[in-house]
C-alpha cells in the first residue's frame, strides 16, 4: 500500500526505441514518488496516451514516426496549458531546443545524460522550475541576436545537403537559378559559414533541419 503521505509523479515515456523506453523505466522503477503510467511510440500516440492517462511529467523525444515531438508538444499543450513536458533527444542543436521550448517544452535533456540527471530534471519539472543543459542554455544565448533562416533559405539549403545543383533546386522550388545563389548569399553570413558544405554542417549541427 502506497503511503498516502507520498506525492506519486505520474510520468508518460514517448520514443519509438525500445532501448530508450526500457532505460528509462529501469531507472523510474527503484523511485517511490514516480510511476510510468505509459509508453507511445510517435507524436500521435503521445497526444492519445496524454488524454488518456493526463501525466505530471511528459518525456518526449523530438524525431518520431508520424508527427515529430515538438508538433506533439504543440498540440498537448494547446489542449492542457499546464502539461510539464521535458524532451529527450541525442542532438543538442540549439534552434531545435529553442523550437521545444517555444513550443511549451518545461525541459530538455541529452539522452547521454539520462542516467545522471533524468530523476533531478523530471522532480524539478514537476515542480515548475526549467531544467536545460548549461552548453545548451549558452548556444542558444550566443545565437539569440542572430538573423534567423527564412522557410524559402532552408529549403535551398535542404537542396543542397542533398547534393543538387543551383539548377535542380531552382527547379524544384520554381524559382530562379539566380535567386538560388541569391539565398545561398544570404545564408552564408547569417550561419557564419565559408562556403555551402560548411553552411550544411552548421545547419545541422545546430538542428535548423534534418536529412
Amino acid at each position: 500500500m502506497v503511503d498516502s503521505g507520498i506525492s506519486i509523479i505520474k510520468i508518460l515515456i514517448v520514443d519509438d526505441h525500445p532501448l530508450i523506453r526500457e532505460g528509462v523505466s529501469a531507472v523510474l522503477s527503484g523511485q517511490t514518488d514516480m510511476r510510468l503510467v505509459g509508453e507511445a511510440t510517435t507524436g500521435r500516440e503521445a497526444i492519445e496516451s496524454f488524454r488518456r492517462h493526463l501525466p505530471d511529467v511528459t518525456l518526449m523525444d523530438l524525431r518520431m514516426p508520424d508527427m515529430n515531438g515538438i508538433d506533439a508538444i504543440s498540440v498537448i499543450r494547446s489542449e492542457f496549458p499546464a502539461a510539464r513536458i521535458v524532451v529527450l533527444t541525442t542532438y543538442a542543436g540549439d534552434v531545435q531546443a529553442l523550437g521545444a521550448l517555444k513550443a511549451g517544452a518545461s525541459g530538455y535533456l541529452l539522452k547521454n545524460m539520462l542516467r545522471k540527471d533524468l530523476l533531478e530534471t523530471i522532480r524539478a519539472v514537476h515542480a515548475g522550475k526549467r531544467r536545460i543543459p548549461p552548453e545548451i542554455a549558452t548556444d542558444i544565448a550566443e545565437h539569440a541576436t542572430e538573423d534567423s533562416l527564412t522557410a524559402r533559405e532552408i529549403e535551398v539549403l535542404r537542396g543542397v545537403a542533398a547534393g543538387k545543383s543551383n539548377k535542380l533546386i531552382a527547379a524544384q522550388l520554381d524559382i530562379s537559378e539566380s535567386t538560388v545563389k541569391a539565398h545561398m548569399k544570404s545564408i552564408l553570413p547569417k550561419l557564419d559559414a565559408s562556403d555551402r558544405t560548411h553552411a550544411v554542417i552548421i545547419a545541422l549541427k545546430r538542428g535548423i533541419f534534418d536529412v
